[in-house]
Order: structure tokens, then sequence, then C-alpha cells
């Protein structure tokens, strides 16, 4: 027997706050939205990946965030992920926001990376194909390019909604600066852009420094935060030691032993603000963001289900941050 969504999922949530106005555009989204960066590639547990999914919906969490690149292999994510959506989802497709990005090496070549416009739109047409969708709700320009013209990637993307491929655009790993002129270009095209995506956290605050998050919120477009934890050292697991089977020890290339190390002594001084208010590190780092009103959404990683509940707690306790919130 396929999957059933539970039938009090939207529970109250239409009529709480729980879903957020996105900018200044119509769209709705969850305060929280499962990204596919990690544990849906060629290697990881097709059962789990699904069971995910399903711990998601069934809880509010309406938002799948995916790219060209997510798996490893590359496109590995996107094909699992669509199969899920296909097989499992096939009633409730017009209930999820899916969004995709292009901007990354993808294939060999000179035409499978950056921002020109022969490169975005082939993508997005693999991408369609590997998800099996005729659109996505979001399509994302991955990262600047200083060698292609502004232009010309901003025309890609407001080609691409009048194609039909997306309803949608967004930016992501941009800087204020570039998304001003970026967002004159869109709107003189009457292009939908509603969102960026950056890395943000209460470690990195590199948003508030480029100018993204203030432009931003003065532009009407929302914010959507990856990495809220810091690849995990906004949780308990590196405190006090760095167990032999975590990440950093079996893949450094996102988080490294000295990131650790030097940002232990303030990851202490977090956790006991956090532990005097009730929270743990990773409940107080969720609540931080979602605290912030330049932000929609924060994209959250998991490898299972239960840490998929950890953070919806994490937002269920975001009232008791607010008595808090001014000593980090």
């Amino acid at each position: 027997m396929g999957y059933t969504p539970a039938e009090d999922r939207y529970k109250d949530k239409l009529e709480n706050g729980f879903f957020r106005k996105c900018g200044d555009s119509g769209l709705m989204l969850p305060p929280l939205a499962l990204g596919m960066w990690h544990n849906f590639g060629t290697h990881d547990d097709y059962e789990n990946m699904k069971n995910m999914c399903f711990t998601a919906f069934d809880n509010g969490i309406t938002h799948f965030d995916l790219a060209n690149n997510y798996g490893p292999e590359p496109g590995s994510a996107e094909i699992n992920t669509g199969k899920i959506i296909r097989e499992e989802f096939g009633a409730h497709r017009d209930e999820l926001v899916i969004s995709t990005k292009a901007g990354y090496e993808m294939w060999d070549g000179p035409y499978g990376n950056w921002g020109s416009r022969k490169y975005l739109i082939a993508s997005l047409d693999q991408s369609l194909k590997r998800m099996g969708l005729d659109y996505v709700d979001i399509f994302y320009h991955h990262r600047m390019d200083k060698d292609t013209p502004l232009e010309e990637t901003m025309e890609a993307l407001s080609q691409i909604v009048k194609s039909g491929k997306a309803l949608y655009v967004g930016l992501s790993n941009y800087d204020g600066a570039t998304l001003i002129k970026a967002e004159k270009i869109l709107r003189d095209l009457h292009c939908p852009f509603i969102i960026n995506q950056n890395k943000y956290s209460i470690l990195d605050r590199t948003v508030e420094k480029n100018g993204l998050l203030t432009t931003s919120y003065e532009l009407g477009k929302g914010v959507i935060c990856f990495s809220p934890l810091a690849q995990g050292m906004l949780t308990d697991k590196y405190l006090k030691d760095i167990p032999a089977d975590s990440r950093v020890v079996r893949d450094g290339r996102f988080l490294k032993v000295d990131n650790i190390l030097n940002n232990r002594e303030h990851l202490l001084q977090l956790n006991a603000i956090a532990t005097e208010a009730g929270l743990k590190l990773s409940e107080m780092a969720i609540c931080w963001l979602l605290n912030k009103p330049e932000v929609t959404t924060v994209l959250i990683g998991a490898s299972r289900p239960e840490q998929i509940i950890a953070n919806i707690e994490a937002y269920n306790k975001l009232p008791l941050f607010k008595e808090i919130e001014q000593s980090i």
C-alpha cells in the first residue's frame, strides 16, 4: 500500500502563522524546508529517503529543495526525489513547492557551468527529465558569474518562466550589490523573482556584511538560509570530543577539524546560553534565524526522519527563544 499523508498535516498551521509569505509575493512557504544536498544520492538508502519525505510532509514541510548537481553522483538526488514524488506524492504535487538550481559544474566542456543562457536552460531541461516533472516551482541561478553578462543570466531566467518550466525564480549565493542590479533587470522583464538562498547561521554572518540580508528585505524578497547548523557545529556533537564516526572525520570537504577547534570556546558559550533557557544549541540556532524578519525559511538537512522531527520541535520553541534573543 502506498503512502497516505497525515490527515492533520495542516491542522492549525494555516491560521497560526506557520506558513510565511515569501517576501512581497503571494507564495507561502513553511518555516522549514527539506534540503536534498546530502543523503539523497546514488549510494543512500531509498527507503530512508522516502521516510524523510513522508515525515516532512506529514508535519507541514511542503518545500523540497534540490540542485542539478546534488548527489553524489550529480543528478542522482533529482532522480531519487522525482521517483518519490511520482510514486508517492502523485495526488499531492500541487501541495508541494519543488525547487532546483543550476550554476555549478554539471557536465564536461564549456557549456555545463556558470550562468550562460545555454547552460541554464539546458540544465533545467535535464533536471525536469530526471525528476519526471513538467515544471519546478522555483528555479535558482546557483552562484554569481562575473564572466557572463548579468543581463544574459537574468533574461534566461525570464525565458524559463515564460516557457512554463518554472513558476518563480530565485538567486543563490549572490551579494547585496549584485542583487540590486539583478532585481532591476528582472523587474523590467516582469519576471517573478521572489527569493534568495544563502548560507547564514550564528557562526556565519556573511549576508549581514555583504548587504544581501538588508537588501533582500528592502526589495521585498524572501530569504531561505542553508547550513543553519554550520555543518553540525551548532549541535552538541562537537562540544567535547569529535566522534570517530562523524562527518568531519569521514568527509572533511565541508567541515574540518580545525573549524571545530577554532570555534569551540564560542560554541561552549552559546551552548551555555541555550541550556539556561531550556533549549538545545541546535534549537537555539534555528530559532535565531526564524526570529529574524528578513528570513522566510530555514533549509534543513537530515539523514533520518528523527532529525526532521527535532527541527520541528526547534520551531515550536520559538516563543521560548524570544525571551533570550538579546543574550546572543
